[in-house]
Order: C-alpha cells, then structure tokens, then sequence
C-alpha cells in the first residue's frame, strides 16, 4: 500500500490562489481552490492505492475541511492533518516524517492528474526506486513520491521558482538516489492556465454528450 497526502489551502477570499484575484476576484479564486481541491481528492481516492490524508493550510478548523469531515468520515476514511509552519520544503519534509511507509503528495493545482498517474507512481516505488517525481512544465513538479523520508531532497530549493526539479535532480544525484519521473504535466497558477483548464472541460463535456447520444 502507498498512502497518498493532498496539500490543500482553505479556499478563503484573499487567502487561496492569490495570483488569480486580479483577474478572477477573491471570491472566484476561492471558489477555483475549492473546485481543485475536490478534484484532487476524487482523483486520489480512485487511484484506490492507501489511505489519503488532506494537509490543511492554514488548519484543519477552517469551515471547508470541517464539512469534508462530516461529509467523508463514513464513506472514505479521509484524514486530516495541520501543515507545519516553515517554507514548501519544511512542510513537504514534515509531511513525510510523519507517514510510514511509501508516500506520494500532490498539491491541488493539477487538474490533468489521473488515479493512473498516482498509480505508476506507486508502482515505480513498489518496484524498487528510492524517488518518483512527476514534473511541472513551469520547472517544478506536481507529485513526488518516497519510498521512506529523504528530508535531505527539500533542503535549500528555489520553491516556486523555474529551477525547482532541476535543483532537485542535482541532489538526487548526490545523495546517490534511483528516482524516475513520468511524463510532464501541468498546473494551474496563471489566467492562461484556467483558459487552459475551462477549454479541456468543454471539450470533455462535448465528447460525453456526443457519446450518449
């Protein structure tokens, strides 16, 4: 079994998806986070690989995950944990530690992420490689998975910048690592990226309407 963990912020106005307020309003950014949030937990549940945990930000009080606790207790055993203060890399590090066994974590920012995708990450652990990494095209990445903590792999990264898995390939290669990475993905931070994302959903609902005529 490989357990899987969603880091999600509260879809609070002024508070989720920030770089999108000029554009979408605090109200529809908040709405956008909670959309994605939603989405990555039914994509994490039908992957059917371990037990998924949502780590909350800025906790697990806020209105939203309450409602996820009374709506999910019964039927999917979600879990909930507070994201530990710090940089990405503290809290993706802390994440790990507190998890036995191998672990994938995603974010919410994905919505090209498939249960295939969690699924050949879980294989490719269960296989044999210490890492497994599926890349962003901004330079980062949208899921890293660990076969046990390897706290060393989020220490002194540019977070949020272009080099992001390029630094991270380089200290995989120091501490001497077998890691892969599937194919690139991407992830929704700019307008373009939500024109990007609401032109993949008309198509999809096209092609399902025209499969139940």
């Amino acid at each position: 079994m490989t357990s899987i963990a969603i880091f999600a912020k509260a879809p609070l106005h002024g508070y989720a998806k920030t770089r999108l307020i000029p554009t979408l309003g605090a109200a529809g950014a908040a709405r956008l986070q909670r959309e994605m949030t939603l989405r990555a937990l039914q994509v994490a549940h039908d992957a059917g690989i371990g037990d998924v945990t949502l780590w909350c930000a800025p906790d697990s009080k806020q209105r939203f995950f309450r409602a996820l606790m009374k709506s999910q207790a019964n039927t999917q055993g979600l879990g909930f944990r507070k994201q530990v203060d710090g940089d990405l890399g503290e809290r993706m590090a802390a994440s790990f530690a507190n998890t036995q066994g191998a672990m994938l974590l995603i974010g919410t920012d994905c919505p090209v992420m498939h249960p295939t995708h969690l699924q050949q990450a879980a294989k490719a652990l269960a296989e044999g490689d210490d890492a497994v990494f599926i890349p962003a095209e901004d330079g980062g990445y949208v899921l890293v998975g660990l076969a046990r903590p390897i706290p060393e792999i989020f220490r002194e990264i540019a977070w949020g910048s272009a080099q992001v898995m390029a630094q991270t390939r380089e200290r995989l290669t120091q501490l001497n690592l077998q890691w892969c990475e599937l194919e690139t993905l991407w992830d929704v931070d700019l307008p373009s990226d939500v024109m990007r994302w609401r032109e993949m959903q008309r198509v999809e609902t096209a092609s399902a309407a025209r499969t139940d005529e």
